[in-house]
């Protein structure tokens, strides 16, 4: 990771969870790190738990609404006049919502593209530009994905935010072609994990928290650092070596 050090990542959905877990690692290894998320005030403790931590790197907390193309153009400007641009993106921000496909909101399924699909591209193909008008040639475009974009389980609740997760697998792997069409070496990674105890169930089974609850306690889950330990260890392969998708589930769990 040392050549990492100093260098600009995004890391979208960092305000908890996951992309939190990726965050404090990332800064931990020396990164100057963008975070982003709607809710700005836990990204700001975030920061402050890293400076107290005396990481070598930096959180620069960003309030951005993934759903909304302005915003994200206006954070990538924000990036540019502050930091000139960046060298790791992480496509981390997620969301599940229970829209079977039968009898699902329409509104759901737009929310779940919006920020699983649109927000995910939106931000891969401008931090692509921001690396190709600096000359950037080992970036790195990270989408955190699920086993979800390589399975449909029997479970009406997820067949939706299953589908927007294949689009993620289908979208790495158009990334990793046009990135090599294009002639560059910057890369093109999914990370896939299965559960991991985080609030997403949470949010998934809002309206019945007791059936995320038992979920969790039913194996031993994954962790958010096992993912931010994926993250590092894709960072650190040797910039010759491209790796497509990792996917990782608890040793306890059946699909």
């Amino acid at each position: 990771m040392d050549r990492w050090k100093g260098r600009v990542a995004l890391v979208t959905g960092a305000s908890v969870g996951i992309g939190a877990a990726i965050v404090k690692s990332l800064v931990q290894h020396g990164m100057k790190v963008v975070g982003c998320a709607r809710n700005l005030e836990q990204i700001e403790k975030l920061a402050a738990e890293c400076v107290s931590s005396g990481f070598s790197g930096t959180l620069f907390p960003y309030k951005c609404d993934l759903t909304v193309e302005d915003e994200v153009l206006s954070m990538f400007s924000w990036i540019k006049v502050q930091h000139q641009g960046i060298d790791v993106c992480i496509n981390n921000a997620g969301l599940a919502l229970p829209e079977p496909l039968l009898s699902g909101k329409t509104s759901g399924w737009k929310n779940m593209m919006y920020v699983n699909v649109f927000g995910l591209s939106l931000c891969s193909r401008e931090a692509y530009q921001s690396m190709k008008e600096r000359y950037i040639d080992d970036g790195h475009i990270i989408n955190i994905n699920s086993t979800s974009g390589h399975r449909v389980v029997n479970n009406a609740d997820v067949h939706f935010y299953a589908a927007s997760k294949y689009a993620v697998t289908a979208l790495t792997e158009g990334l990793r072609q046009e990135l090599r069409k294009a002639r560059t070496h910057i890369r093109a990674t999914c990370i896939s994990p299965g559960f991991v105890e985080t609030e997403f169930a949470y949010r998934l089974y809002s309206q019945n928290p007791e059936k995320a609850e038992a979920a969790y306690k039913s194996i031993k889950c994954l962790q958010a650092d096992d993912i931010a330990n994926a993250v590092v260890y894709v960072l650190s392969a040797p910039p010759h070596v491209q790796i497509g998708d990792i996917q990782m589930r608890p040793v306890e769990q059946l699909t």
